[in-house]
């Protein structure tokens, strides 16, 4: 049976692309493994958002170059955003690599990893690029939605993601996304409830919808228009799917009708990622994000009107192009009167092929960059830790999604040791709020997939850690410490 090595890099729609491609060649007879020296086929599923991802896939081909000469019938492949942006240069760099494939093409990859293996040479499968034909040419190249799915290689059996749009037409200044995604398409809607049913069957209780800019979604079949809203309240009549979350959401996209329906519907996440990127209209701009921060405060004031308890995060770039002091202190005092759940935060990373790149000098020293993201990331720490203390005393419901990362590694040790693994054991697991808050605490494994009361007794930035809260019959709700 052949083992297949695959290692993903970057966004959710790459750790959702990874489980399809697995899907498919374990249609092949392929078996995973986590070794590459035992891999007949080697895969890297990579992003170019930024350049430490790129030169981290180049570092790890490195190493495999002399498993190759060792074994030239084992098969390297490159495949995904990085695929798509650099194509030939990831053989020139690695010429031993076997397989470059782009986003759209990912479900070629079982026939071109046989033409490798039948003698057909090196094989390289991209989409158009944004100027090499016309849109629909070039948005066909790039459609691929395989309906396969592979439970194994999701975060856990019972949490999933489901693409409804693919690409982007933003063209912010800083993103290579619309080069390497593609045009922006909405799918049908009865193929995204259709995935989600069969989903839904598999014992999967929380999707996670995914677009580049997923609140942009818009599907148009002769007079009838479906809207976002719209598909989450189809979706939200699915029976077995208890949560509905959805990234990344643009700001000007934010409408009425959509927080009415995150407000309105139970199985609703009240949480929602609206990246800012700046609190500077003059790097807004810069970026051509296409909204002002007058506009982002106005989206944001609605939000937390119109959803009451609703979580907010959000995405900053520091040192972009030309930003001042005075731009980053913009950015300061948007993060701190916003009050995010949290925000990530990135310096600025050039991007060849962006528009940025071609026109705009990248003139913020490096470690003034570092600076300023420390100082961002202190100020949202702060924020973030004082919100979490609000929580205490209070009684959440989690979605319980497994071991804690300590408990992850306890739990290896002991497979290591050959000791044996208790369910009636008390290990300490964490799950998710429906405000998208992780949530420590102790309790049994079969208690993951499960959706239980948690009350919290203490916090930090990123954590709260609590106790399951116990139903006895004919007794008042007790709190088990």
């Amino acid at each position: 049976m052949p083992k297949l090595y695959i290692e993903t890099v970057g966004c959710q729609m790459n750790v959702l692309d990874s489980e399809l491609v697995v899907a498919a060649l374990r249609n092949e007879g392929y078996e995973l493994t986590s070794d590459t020296a035992v891999a007949d086929t080697v895969l890297f599923n990579t992003c170019s958002v930024r350049e430490h991802a790129e030169e981290k896939i180049y570092s790890a081909l490195g190493r495999l170059k002399n498993a190759k000469q060792q074994n030239p019938g084992k098969v390297i492949g490159v495949i995904g955003c990085m695929a798509q942006n650099h194509q030939r240069t990831v053989f020139e760099r690695a010429p031993y690599v076997d397989l470059i494939v782009g986003p759209g093409q990912l479900h070629q990859i079982p026939e071109l990893i046989r033409k490798v293996q039948s003698g057909g040479g090196q094989q390289i499968e991209v989409s158009l690029g944004r100027k090499e034909g016309t849109r629909e040419s070039i948005a066909r190249s790039h459609e691929s939605f395989d309906p396969l799915r592979d439970p194994t290689m999701r975060p856990t059996p019972f949490q999933a993601y489901v693409r409804i749009q693919i690409g982007c037409d933003k063209f912010c200044t800083y993103c290579i996304v619309p080069s390497v995604r593609g045009p922006e398409q909405s799918r049908p809607p009865e193929h995204i409830l259709a995935e989600a049913r069969q989903l839904a069957g598999e014992g999967c209780k929380e999707i996670t919808l995914l677009g580049q800019t997923v609140n942009s979604y818009k599907f148009g079949e002769g007079e009838r228009i479906t809207r976002f809203s719209d598909l989450i309240y189809s979706l939200h009549e699915i029976d077995g799917i208890e949560r509905i979350k959805f990234v990344t959401n643009y700001p000007k996209d934010m409408t009425d009708d959509l927080l009415t329906a995150v407000r309105d519907l139970p199985k609703c996440s009240k949480y929602l990622h609206v990246p800012a990127q700046s609190g500077s209209d003059a790097q807004l701009r810069a970026m051509r994000r296409g909204y002002t921060v007058g506009e982002y405060r106005e989206m944001l004031a609605r939000t937390y009107e119109q959803i009451p308890g609703v979580a907010v995060t959000s995405d900053f770039i520091v040192g972009f192009s030309g930003e001042t002091d005075e731009d980053f202190q913009l950015s300061m005092d948007l993060v701190r009167e916003s009050r995010f759940k949290n925000s990530f935060i990135f310096k600025y990373s050039e991007r060849p092929g962006t528009k940025g790149a071609m026109l705009l000098p990248d003139d913020v020293p490096d470690d003034v960059k570092r600076a300023r993201n420390n100082e961002m990331l202190a100020l949202q720490n702060e924020i973030s830790e004082a919100d979490n203390q609000l929580f205490l005393g209070q009684n959440v419901q989690v979605l319980v999604e497994g071991l804690s990362k300590s408990a992850e590694k306890k739990a290896g040790a002991q497979t290591a040791a050959g000791e044996s693994r208790n369910r009636e054991h008390v290990v300490q697991l964490t799950g998710r709020t429906m405000c998208d808050r992780i949530v420590v605490f102790d309790g049994n494994r079969r208690q993951i997939g499960e959706t239980i009361d948690i009350a919290i007794y203490d916090a930090n930035a990123h954590t709260l850690f609590g106790t399951v809260v116990v139903q006895h019959v004919g007794l008042e709700l007790v709190t088990l410490r």
